[in-house]
């Protein structure tokens, strides 16, 4: 009986250890079925972004997949990413090679990027007609990971599908109410004009109620900006508005020299203040941390107000994995680069003095910052 209740347990241990073997011999087995592809770039985007001449529905008849983690070979520089089907399917910084539907011809695109960076940098890309070689490197080798990133099944443009949000949430359109921030003098939106995400009409509402005057576009050129539709119409087109047609790429020197250009707007003009980008989450949410964190906020009102716009879009609730992950992948892991720190969690960071000394770097004088952070301190709500 004792020699029976000891097989059992080496037994199950050896039925587990044949099905990793079986696993793997699978994706062995996929990864030498899988053809190499060989592709050109058809534009570099002004986020430094590749899009290729391959669609995402070929790459995927070849046997590349959400999930799946690639070689990508482009003018001898190479790079391993995994496939996914939105920028946040990886960390902030991170590469990722994204399926995507494009919103100029509505076909299938297959993006090369790196999640709150310029890839095109990063490799050194400077002419669009290099080639580009794709290769399968682990198959579903980042299975685990894009499934708890992965946002883009819950995410919908119908204003019906978010019953329980207000206009105002559903435009992802909110005061930002962290410590030292005055009351009803800073907010922070998607698009109140571009109808993209159909959200804009909300936003502009959202807008005019917040009685804001002066916005900074970070999306936008001015052309492009007072091209859509109905621009003229907007309440959003009384405000004083600087359009600021920004990347995404945080670390980079235009994004920098951007991002001093509009505080320093704010700190010239009248509150209250909009701060938006397309969708509100990225530009706008790393821009609205420094602030925050400028104006005497802890890391936990940080990561707060920045996941709100993750609650608004995707469902995602405090105290989920999910939650989790994409707040240390994003707002935390990018100010902790930007501030040259392991983590902002940190015991003993003083994240205000860290975010002057950033601001600093980025060009902002100790008077500009004086005034930007009287602009931000004071209390407007209710003003006319």
């Amino acid at each position: 009986m004792k020699f029976k209740n000891r097989l059992v347990p080496i037994v199950i241990v050896l039925i587990l250890l044949l099905a990793v073997v079986f696993i793997l011999a699978l994706r062995a087995d996929a990864k030498q079925k899988t053809p190499r592809i060989e592709a050109g770039i058809a534009e570099v985007n002004k986020y430094g972004n590749l899009i290729l001449t391959v669609g995402s529905e070929s790459m995927t008849a070849l046997g590349y997949e959400p999930g799946d983690v690639i070689l990508v070979e482009v003018g001898g520089a190479e790079l391993l990413m995994p496939i996914g089907t939105a920028y946040s399917d990886v960390d902030s910084g991170e590469p990722v090679c994204c399926y995507k539907t494009s919103s100029a011809t509505g076909t299938k695109v297959v993006v090369l990027a790196v999640n709150g960076g310029n890839l095109a940098e990063k490799l050194g890309v400077s002419d669009p007609d290099a080639a580009v070689t794709i290769s399968m490197a682990e198959k579903q080798g980042y299975a685990d990971e894009y499934e708890l990133h992965r946002l883009t099944a819950s995410r919908s443009n119908e204003r019906a599908d978010y019953p329980k949000l207000s206009d105002a949430e559903y435009a992802n359109f909110r005061a930002v109410e962290t410590r030292g921030m005055g009351k009803g003098t800073l907010f922070r939106s998607s698009s109140p004009i571009d109808p993209a995400l159909n959200r804009n009409a909300e936003a502009d509402k959202a807008l005019f109620d917040a009685m804001v005057r002066t916005v900074v576009n970070m999306a936008d050129s001015e052309e492009a900006m007072r091209q859509y539709a109905d621009y003229a119409l907007t309440h959003y087109a009384a405000c004083d508005v600087l359009a600021l047609d920004m990347g995404t790429d945080f670390s980079g020197g235009e994004y920098r020299q951007k991002l001093t250009e509009g505080l320093r707007f704010i700190a010239a003009h009248d509150g209250p203040y909009l701060i938006h980008c397309k969708e509100g989450k990225d530009r706008t949410g790393f821009a609205a941390a420094v602030l925050e964190c400028l104006m005497g906020a802890d890391a936990d009102e940080v990561v707060r107000d920045y996941m709100l716009s993750y609650t608004n879009f995707y469902g995602i609730e405090p105290g989920t994995k999910p939650y989790e992950l994409i707040a240390a992948g994003n707002i935390e892991s990018t100010l902790a680069r930007a501030f040259g720190v392991p983590s902002i969690r940190d015991g003993g960071l003083d994240l205000q003095a860290l975010a002057e000394a950033w601001l600093e770097g980025c060009g902002m004088s100790r008077d500009e910052l004086a005034q930007l952070k009287l602009r931000l301190g004071a209390d407007l709500g209710g003003l006319g």
